[in-house]
């Protein structure tokens, strides 16, 4: 363009002075492509230290910690983490699935990093059934601010920066065999370190067990595996019968009265709080009020959870069968109606985890009661004798007149939200904690507001009783309470249940189990309620023995019942054993 022209279009330039090009602003240069197997090694990384950390709290405490050789130990263990996340990511580190694996484990590590920090649980299978079969109630229990705090904390950045970070794309042939060389360096890395730690290694694993547990995310990863394979180790199409040669014993020849026995599956309770067992605090007043109970104080669970427990205590199988087992048996509840009876299940809870599904039943997820279902959705377990009488009416009459079991399947202590597990009149331990992140109460007011709804259950289990008393007249009555399973309630900074049961503490497998019978039913069955008293105080008995107590109670002969684990066997003598009265 000639000089001239220039001025006339840009006056403002000074005269003599050169034109410039017209100038762009500057951007700044985009990011880099990464690599993957970068990304897979700082996500692996990231995951091994910012989301480790209730493993490395765990480390930090094992004996001999601060020496030189204890920090050898703790470095190779991290690389080792380290090492077996990339490992897995390695098989997932193609173009379209490495980003959303790698976040997907961010987001399991930060969830379970929060759960194993705030309530010291440990992840494996059950831990994971457990969860995965959580009501919508159960699962907004759990919800808090520091929940929301701490995962944000750590998935936020990863997860930007995995958003944000564009990836260098590799043709199919160099993608695998990149894969393939870091699976294989993240291999040989794992053996190196393993070998260089590997008495302290070996020790470790095999003295602190609970360690195996907190490698975060991959104990999430192989527990869901687990969950995941479990139909090529069981056969869950093809339910196996149990019982089928049921029948009824002599007791029921000519019987003027039906029994009817109600059984109270207790959720959440430990032992040691129950006043009746001895627990300092009365917790129990009325049932500690009776004569006429007999509660077991050696007795213990078959599981840590609802999920491991309940199908196991109404199986034939027992703990160690049931866990061994290569395909899925009828239950408890199956047998009972073998024999002819009638059989209700009412549930104030997340469900009967698949024994009750052949039986009738009943939830009280839809029912509304204005003093026992302050919260729409949940109530309290004493609404489960609402209307009872009517809904054992409608199971068919010609099993009626044989005799009825019914199921009240508790909510009881179910946490963390214990302080909505009793109602006003039963919040007899004050202060207690109202928040369902735990660890911002005192200790005590946890404790305050899980023995209030023992106290609540003490009112229930009384209700109960007094509801078969009344029907002494038509029916010759029992009940029999027991826990699932146990909880821990801070000691050793472990909250909730859950725990693999070799490394649970004892107060999530010690659980009550109180058995009240009627003058008529002690005179029918020849067990005297203080020959069971004496008999129970000390002698150790699992939910192995519930199977078969349940059938001795109700004189059930089938080939699935074994005397031997019969907790009433030893005081069914005659009428007038033991030292009882009638």
């Amino acid at each position: 363009m000639p000089l001239i022209l220039q001025r006339l279009l840009h006056p403002h330039l000074a005269a003599g002075a050169a034109p410039q090009a017209p100038s762009t602003a500057r951007r700044p240069a985009p990011p880099a492509h990464l690599h993957p197997v970068w990304v897979v090694v700082l996500i692996s990384t990231w995951l091994a230290t910012a989301c480790n950390v209730p493993l490395w709290r765990e480390v930090a405490q094992l004996p001999g910690h601060g020496s030189l050789r204890s920090w050898g130990f703790a470095m190779a263990f991290a690389v080792i983490v380290a090492a077996g996340n990339a490992a897995l990511l390695s098989l997932l580190a193609w173009r379209w699935t490495l980003k959303p694996a790698a976040a997907l484990m961010v987001v399991m590590a930060a969830f379970g990093a929060y759960f194993m920090l705030a309530y010291g649980i440990a992840i494996d299978a059950s831990m994971l059934t457990n969860v995965l079969q959580t009501d919508a109630h159960e699962a907004t229990d759990l919800l808090s601010w520091r929940m929301a705090a701490t995962v944000l904390a750590l998935a936020a950045p990863p997860l930007v920066w995995l958003y944000r970070r564009p990836v260098r794309r590799l043709g199919a042939w160099r993608h695998a065999a990149h894969n393939g060389l870091l699976l294989v360096g993240a291999v040989a890395l794992i053996v190196v370190c393993v070998l260089a730690v590997f008495q302290d290694f070996a020790s470790t694993m095999r003295n602190h067990t609970r360690l195996r547990y907190l490698i975060n995310p991959l104990n999430s990863v192989y527990a869901l595996g687990h969950i995941a394979t479990q139909p090529l180790r069981i056969n869950t199409r093809t339910l196996l019968p149990v019982g089928r040669d049921a029948q009824l014993g002599a007791s029921y020849a000519g019987q003027a009265q039906p029994p009817l026995l109600v059984l109270v599956l207790g959720e959440t309770g430990r032992s040691g709080n129950f006043g009746i067992n001895g627990y300092a605090r009365n917790t129990t007043p009325l049932l500690s009020a009776r004569t006429d109970l007999a509660s077991a104080g050696n007795a213990w669970s078959c599981g840590t959870s609802t999920a491991a427990s309940v199908p196991c205590m109404f199986s034939h199988l027992g703990r160690t069968g049931y866990e061994a087992r290569a395909a899925n048996f009828e239950s408890l509840i199956d047998v009972l109606q073998h024999a002819g009876l009638a059989v209700l299940w009412v549930d104030n809870q997340s469900g009967c985890k698949g024994v009750c599904d052949r039986a009738g039943q009943t939830s009280t997820a839809s029912w509304s009661d204005p003093a026992l279902c302050p919260t729409p959705g949940e109530c309290l377990d004493r609404v489960m004798l609402k209307d009872l009488d009517e809904r054992i009416a409608a199971l068919p009459a010609e099993q009626r007149q044989r005799g009825t079991v019914v199921v009240l399947h508790q909510m009881g202590s179910h946490g963390p939200a214990y302080s909505k597990r009793s109602a006003p009149e039963h919040k007899r331990f004050l202060p207690e904690c109202t928040s369902t992140a735990l660890q911002e109460c005192e200790r005590q007011q946890v404790v305050n507001a899980y023995d209030n709804s023992i106290v609540e259950t003490d009112a229930f289990l009384d209700a109960v009783i007094q509801w078969l008393s009344a029907r002494g007249g038509k029916a010759q009555t029992a009940m029999m309470y027991v826990a699932d399973h146990g909880e821990s309630l801070g000691e050793n900074n472990l909250y909730l249940h859950g725990l693999p049961y070799s490394i649970a503490p004892d107060v999530q497998k010690h659980v009550p189990w109180i058995t009240w019978l009627s003058p008529a039913m002690q005179a029918r069955t020849h067990i005297a309620t203080g020959c069971l008293q004496h008999d129970l105080a000390e002698r150790r008995i699992t939910h192995d023995h519930y199977f078969h107590s349940v059938l001795g109670l109700m004189d059930v002969k089938t080939g699935a019942y074994s005397a031997g684990l019969d907790m009433f066997g030893g005081c069914r003598q005659g009428v007038g054993a033991g030292t009882g009265v009638w």
